[in-house]
């Protein structure tokens, strides 16, 4: 079954009071590397997986991408993402990724923003993905990184006066399925090595061109807990290019 924890209501009103749902891209703190990866967008037809709340989507058409597609399995965030960050060139739909079926050479670029790590069968995805970008389109994306991912926690280790000790990574070569808090809530997300990541790419034509570890960006270092971020990496982002 697919991963769907975004339909909750509970689960939704605590993602919504997260700052990147408050402020869009100048509340993630990714966006700031992110940003420098991505693709000229004019004229360009756009696909968005996991679009959420739309604010790529709506970053894309405003730097004069001709067509935008936003997917997301959540009708949740499709609903929010129309309120919130509509345009004419946008069209949002609410299909998991893995159902989607696009003829090849559909798109010119395609964007996925810490989506991936809920998908069960990330190889197949890839070869789709592939298929869908033209010859010498863009393929860029942002994940949780496998250093996060592995242990299955993806909280700190503390001592007995609640001071963090260390981040734990474990079982870091056993891909798959973790059951994690997030949120205050149970979600089920998808482990696999960086490795995996980058292979899977190179296996279906993809060029990498970028490939970061983003830190925190300076302007947030005075949010609560942010420099703690420092000592260990969340985030992956890759950018590629079709062959």
């Amino acid at each position: 079954m697919k991963e769907n924890k975004y339909d909750n209501e509970i689960f939704f009103q605590k993602y919504s009071q997260m700052l990147r749902s408050q402020k869009g891209l100048q509340g993630a703190g990714e966006w700031s590397e992110l940003q420098k990866i991505l693709p000229d967008f004019d004229g360009k037809r756009v696909l968005d997986l996991g679009c959420g709340y739309g604010w790529h989507c709506k970053y894309a058409a405003e730097n004069k991408a001709l067509s935008v597609l936003g997917t997301d399995i959540s009708q949740k965030m499709i609903q929010t993402a129309q309120s919130i960050n509509p345009a004419p060139q946008i069209d949002y739909q609410c299909i998991a990724m893995e159902d989607l079926r696009f003829p090849d050479y559909t798109f010119d670029v395609v964007l996925s923003s810490l989506a991936f790590h809920y998908i069960k069968d990330f190889k197949p995805l890839v070869a789709n993905i592939a298929r869908w970008i033209k010859p010498g389109g863009n393929f860029v994306f942002s994940v949780e990184h496998p250093v996060f991912t592995s242990y299955g926690t993806q909280d700190w280790y503390y001592d007995e006066n609640g001071k963090i000790l260390h981040f734990p990574v474990d079982n870091y070569y056993y891909e798959g399925r973790r059951e994690v808090i997030f949120l205050g809530e149970k979600v089920i997300k998808y482990h696999r090595t960086v490795t995996t990541y980058l292979n899977t790419l190179l296996q279906n034509g993809f060029e990498l061109q970028h490939v970061i570890e983003p830190q925190p960006p300076e302007e947030m270092m005075d949010i609560e807990g942010m420099k703690d971020e420092m000592r260990r990496p969340m985030m992956l982002l890759v950018s590629a290019d079709k062959k």
